[in-house]
């Protein structure tokens, strides 16, 4: 029954962990599989946790793809957990060998998108949100980094309510319509404020980019806090590698508070990818725009960038004030997903089309080289 037992290892190597995204085979879950004289085989599958949530999944995917192999007459699946040791090898195999921010590898292909704005109220949150979701839909590996740690928002935006399960010292963190996410909001109570100053703040974006087992992503979105305080200073820092969008408003005021990112992205060497432009007008039953916070606030914002940091900073879309946004937001389901054709929804896939169009390679990226 020796070539049963290799073909059922086969067939188990196509089922997939639903939070690691590996197969079980490669992870070390599979324990043992045995087939008997009469054609009965018994596997046995390691969780990584004890009362892990997805051990019925699990153990239903098993016993699934081991009944397509030819001659077996029985299939039966029971499940165990991994010893401290196993999963401490575990752990191991997932970070590499590294514990290390591994975006900053050079050879990481994640293109680092560090969302920001001048001040609040500008709707960076559920620009950054319907980023994530559409590039998702469009087929991408996406995550979110909730760096906003006094304001954080992303878990009820993508509507989350699960926590990370901890394997190890490695968190797996929640996906949301197809994203990636994690912030402080999964571990602080309903209606707890998070009273922490900067070194706390920036140990916790370290170790959100470190510790988190976020896989092979195409990109990573930071919804970071507004302004250029701690936070913005700390991406800078623990990711040189992110490109920074800005998030205005059309308003005079908008604009001015956010040209001083550009400032801050000049200061610390970091490359602005861009602005976009929220609440730009309202659309009205005539069909006429009605710019409820003025115009050019966008444009302009663009022009100083390109003055401060030395190359062109565009305008990437405008995106109008529609309630429909406001609503998914609230309900957990981006509106590029609740109401794609929205005219907020429209603007908003192409910026995330736009950005995505960047080949994913190491093509303009600084390699570490060494003369000898």
């Amino acid at each position: 029954m020796s070539d049963a037992v290799s073909r059922i290892h086969e067939a188990l190597a196509r089922v997939i962990d639903p939070e690691i995204h590996r197969p079980i085979t490669e992870l070390g879950m599979v324990d043992s599989v045995e087939v008997d004289e009469a054609g009965a085989a018994s596997i046995r599958i390691l969780m990584t946790i004890e009362g892990c949530p997805m051990r019925g999944r699990i153990e239903q995917d098993a016993a699934e793809a081991a009944a397509t192999v030819p001659g077996l007459t029985e299939v039966r699946v029971e499940s165990g957990s991994m010893t401290p040791k196993q999963r401490d090898e575990l752990t191991r195999r997932l970070r590499d060998g590294r514990r290390a921010i591994p975006f900053n590898d050079p050879a990481s292909l994640t293109r680092v998108l560090a969302v920001s704005s001048g001040k609040g109220g500008v709707g960076k949150s559920s620009v950054t949100a319907n980023l994530a979701a559409a590039m998702a839909a469009d087929g991408l590996r996406v995550g979110v980094l909730d760096a906003d740690i006094h304001g954080f928002s992303m878990t009820g935006m993508f509507g989350i309510t699960d926590r990370p399960t901890k394997v190890g010292d490695l968190l797996m963190p929640p996906e949301g319509h197809g994203v990636k996410v994690m912030s402080i909001g999964m571990f602080v109570p309903e209606g707890q404020a998070v009273v922490w100053r900067g070194p706390k703040m920036h140990r916790a974006i370290e170790q959100f980019a470190s510790d988190v087992y976020w896989g092979d992503l195409d990109v990573l979105l930071l919804d970071l806090p507004p302004g250029t305080g701690d936070v913005a200073i700390s991406v800078a820092q623990l990711l040189p590698g992110a490109e920074m969008l800005v998030v205005t408003t059309p308003q005079s005021s908008a604009a001015t508070v956010a040209e001083r990112v550009g400032s801050l992205a000049r200061s610390v060497e970091q490359d602005v990818v861009g602005v976009v432009e929220n609440m730009s007008w309202m659309e009205m039953p005539d069909g006429s725009r009605l710019e409820v916070f003025g115009a050019g606030g966008g444009q302009r914002v663009a022009d100083t960038m390109t003055r401060s940091v030395g190359h062109r900073v565009g305008v990437l879309g405008q995106v109008p004030l529609d309630m429909r946004l406001r609503e998914g937001a609230d309900a957990g389901t981006p509106v590029v997903l609740s109401d794609p054709d929205s005219p907020a929804a429209i603007a908003l896939r192409g910026i995330a089309r736009s950005l995505a169009r960047r080949p994913r390679g190491l093509a303009d990226r600084k390699l570490p080289l060494t003369v000898r």
